[in-house]
């Protein structure tokens, strides 16, 4: 047990004299009793409530029942707000402000007279950007993911959110379906509060927070509306306090070992290539040794398990109804991929939490036997002379026939400049091209955005062309599916070899191999290196700027260069 005198708040509410009257005086404005600054822990919790934010619109809901857990293991729960990113509705992108997210909580848990923080998240970036926070800070820390929504419903089937949009895109273009029928099943497709219900990124990082041992068991999977998301919010609560009594912290459960188990939880579940990127930075803060190829190296033996969207049929509801993600965990551990002493939240290795999940369905959740896609189909990482320090690919979502594919470049320095002309008739292109959309990466555009999944151009979807190679700097949404090659680095716009591709140029693809080709020789490339101009900032002040002149690239996690590592939690200087 950590005595009252060693907790972090003590120096706040138990200080004597003007400093402490003042504290407790300010905090006694909202009605508490004296009790609370009797030398109990305090729990902070981090939410990204916002309804700028629908995927975490209700964490507020959330939050109460976090307290409740915390006031039953006599803790003192305070609520804070964190900055919510939605990738829904923020532009450019969400991932340019994850970082910021990362920043500003892990100056609130400083700054705060906090022992513990109980992280409340939902959508994409709000997860990495909140353990990126615990990790610098690292006081005792559990998270709660807000939970998928329930399944979407169009038609008499299933529908998933993020994935449908991109078919009923492709069908409204093909002249498959109308402008009335896709309003209508815009409603269909979101119909509860929740992040998407697909193995998008929002699911795959929940995914994540529990496989690195920062979440509760089953806490990924169970739907927003449902009764158990807020008894494991209410449970979580208690565990936060009990966290802090333990002194067990971020820097003791995100070892080296669970950052393997996630990678390879991600492989099983088919999980979102935007996993790597944050995983990375999240590794980053905590100094734990974790790089691009690991992510192949790690996965090759690990099978696809899980029978979700985009890459199969089901959804998250069906997942947590056949078990979520602890029967996939005890899959994996039983056939040695799993590191099972790997610490968690609960204080119990992963191993044992783990050890008699039970499946009720194989339907969705398959066994290492018969899985659902075999070993070696998971994020591939290539390299070439197209992208020296790295690119990834999602095999699982891919078209097998395109994993060895050569064709020629048709090149776009933007989505905007591609979509000015992907209708027109008369565009030089077929089932064979290479598109290349650049200038989409960290620097690019800026944020590295969720647009290298372009639609396919009219003339090839008319002739039912529904897939072919597209690369790009930026990232994909995790619902999304497609042969795309993703996160090229060094990104165009930071003179990686992608600013010097033309359109006519021959590009190779070889997945088995690992490897993307340009095939223009060295020569050529150093005379079109020594006419490249880099392009002009994206912005001359404020965020963005700074964003922008210190972002790393995406092989090292897209984290600004002087927030890798740690600060720790030591209390600031006095206020007064």
């Amino acid at each position: 047990m950590t005595a009252n005198s060693e907790l972090r708040s003590r120096q706040w509410f138990g200080a004597t004299g003007r400093t402490g009257m003042a504290h407790r005086s300010w905090m006694r404005s909202q009605g508490f009793t004296p009790e609370v600054f009797d030398g109990r822990p305090v729990i902070g919790i981090a939410t990204t409530w916002s309804e700028l934010a629908p995927c975490n619109v209700h964490l507020h809901r959330v939050a109460e029942s976090v307290k409740r857990g915390v006031w039953q293991a006599g803790g003192f729960p305070l609520e804070f707000p964190a900055m919510a990113l939605g990738e829904t509705l923020l532009r450019p992108t969400a991932m340019l402000y994850r970082n910021l997210l990362a920043m500003e909580a892990e100056e609130l848990m400083r700054a705060n007279p906090l022992d513990g923080v109980v992280l409340l998240s939902g959508c994409d970036k709000t997860t990495p950007g909140l353990l990126m926070a615990a990790a610098s800070v690292d006081l005792p820390a559990v998270m709660v993911t807000g939970g998928p929504m329930l399944n979407g419903k169009y038609q008499g089937t299933d529908v998933g959110s993020g994935t449908a949009v991109w078919r009923f895109e492709e069908d409204l273009v093909a002249g498959r379906m109308t402008q009335e029928e896709c309003a209508f099943a815009e409603s269909c497709m979101s119909r509860s509060n929740g992040h998407c219900m697909t193995m998008g990124t929002a699911s795959t990082m929940a995914s994540m927070a529990e496989a690195l041992g920062m979440q509760l068991p089953y806490s990924a999977s169970w739907p927003a509306v449902d009764a158990r998301r807020y008894e494991t919010a209410q449970r979580a609560g208690q565990v936060a306090v009990g966290l802090v009594h333990r002194d067990l912290r971020p820097s003791a459960i995100m070892t080296r070992a669970a950052f393997e188990n996630a990678v390879r939880v991600n492989a099983a579940i088919g999980g979102s290539t935007n996993a790597v990127v944050h995983l990375l930075a999240i590794a980053g803060r905590l100094g734990v040794p974790l790089s691009l190829d690991d992510f192949d190296v790690l996965a090759r033996d690990v099978p696809t398990l899980v029978n979700l969207q985009p890459n199969g049929q089901y959804l998250m509801e069906d997942f947590c109804y056949a078990g979520g993600l602890p029967a996939v965990m005890r899959e994996l551990a039983g056939h040695g991929l799993l590191n099972s002493g790997a610490i968690t939240v609960t204080g119990s290795g992963i191993g044992a939490n783990v050890a008699s999940a039970p499946c009720w369905n194989r339907e969705v959740i398959k066994t290492m036997a018969e899985p659902f896609q075999p070993a070696g189909t998971g994020t591939a990482v290539l390299r070439g002379n197209l992208a020296p320090d790295g690119a990834v690919i999602k095999q699982s979502a891919s078209s097998p026939h395109l994993l060895k594919h050569r064709g020629r470049a048709l090149v776009f320095d933007s989505p905007a400049d591609y979509y000015a002309v992907s209708n027109d008739p008369e565009l030089d292109v077929d089932e064979d091209t290479v598109l290349v959309v650049r200038y989409c990466g960290p620097r690019g555009y800026p944020g590295m955005p969720e647009v290298s999944n372009v639609a396919l151009p009219k003339k090839l979807l008319l002739r039912g062309v529904r897939d072919m190679v597209r690369i790009c700097d930026g990232r994909m949404s995790g619902t999304a599916y497609g042969t795309v090659v993703l996160h090229v680095a060094p990104e165009a716009a930071a003179g990686g070899p992608l600013a010097l591709v033309r359109t006519g140029d021959w590009i190779t693809l070889d997945v088995p191999a690992r490897t993307l080709t340009l095939e223009v020789g060295d020569e050529e490339l150093a005379a079109r290196r020594a006419q490249w101009q880099p392009p002009a900032p994206p912005a001359s002040r404020g965020w963005t700027r700074l964003y922008t002149e210190h972002v790393l690239q995406a092989d090292a996690g897209a984290d600004l260069d002087f927030l890798v590592g740690a600060s720790g939690h030591e209390v600031p200087r006095e206020s007064h």
